[in-house]
């Protein structure tokens, strides 16, 4: 199965970063590919489908309100972030099409050519029993890396590299390089890094390297997702108005 992290930009002026990871259901194993940095609709969905082997099922973890039908206002989802994560600093900012027209139309055209429904069920596998073809199916879920990494690396703050001083933002950026060095050994002993992710973790901030940072995260949250069989995952919201697909809480150390 093939796992896609992508920060997506909200509009086309700046590139998205995409992470890609494959995951071996049988022997519980998974093996990170790769990055990809494409610019725009088009570009995105090349980089995607040059990863995506023939009927192979995916599921792609999406830093952006991939589900918003309100044109005006905020979704309930992100209202529900503010009850949840407000004394972490890690609510949403509100969603709307008019703030953000794009990842509602980036996931109609991952849907209309790669086949990708939103959702967080996880995809069925054709099994050796089964004596029909099932389609490959292709899930996107929305995730929000704020509250995902206060729970994954049990925070009682955001890390807050995205806002703020330059210096500072830099040396909280470090701060999430080695915390996501720490959880990669501590949660996800069985992915098998590669020689840019290895770099990416030492190379000091700027913005390419923040984007596919990013994409990594967000990779890592489908990959828990997935491998717990969404026994550890928690939605909030719902399809229909937009939804966020969490880690659970873990329990206190």
């Amino acid at each position: 199965m093939l796992l896609i992290g992508l920060d997506l930009a909200w509009g086309e002026k700046n590139s998205d970063g995409v992470c890609f990871i494959r995951y071996d259901e049988a022997r519980r194993r998974a093996r990170l590919l790769g990055y990809e940095y494409p610019q725009g609709d088009l570009a995105l969905v090349a980089a995607i489908t040059g990863r995506l082997r023939p009927d192979e099922p995916a599921f792609a973890a999406i830093d952006a309100p991939i589900v918003c039908p309100n044109l005006t206002g905020t979704r309930p989802v992100d209202r529900l972030t503010h009850t949840l994560f407000h004394r972490e600093h890690a609510a949403c900012h509100p969603a709307n099409l008019t703030k953000c027209p794009r990842p509602p139309r980036v996931l109609a055209r991952l849907a209309a050519d790669l086949g990708f429904a939103s959702g967080w069920s996880l995809p069925l596998i054709e099994t050796q029993k089964s004596k029909t073809e099932i389609p490959a199916p292709r899930i996107a879920a929305e995730v929000y890396p704020h509250p995902a990494m206060v729970r994954l690396f049990r925070l009682p703050r955001i890390i807050k590299y995205k806002k703020g001083p330059v210096a500072a933002r830099r040396l909280e950026f470090r701060r999430l390089q080695g915390l996501l060095t720490a959880l990669l050994t501590r949660e996800f002993p069985f992915l098998l890094l590669d020689a840019d992710t290895n770099a990416l973790l030492a190379t000091p901030w700027t913005k390419p390297v923040e984007d596919r940072t990013d994409a990594l995260f967000c990779a890592l949250l489908a990959l828990w997702h997935v491998h717990h069989a969404g026994t550890r995952s928690e939605v909030l919201g719902d399809l229909a108005t937009g939804f966020i697909l969490l880690p659970a809480a873990l329990p206190p150390r």
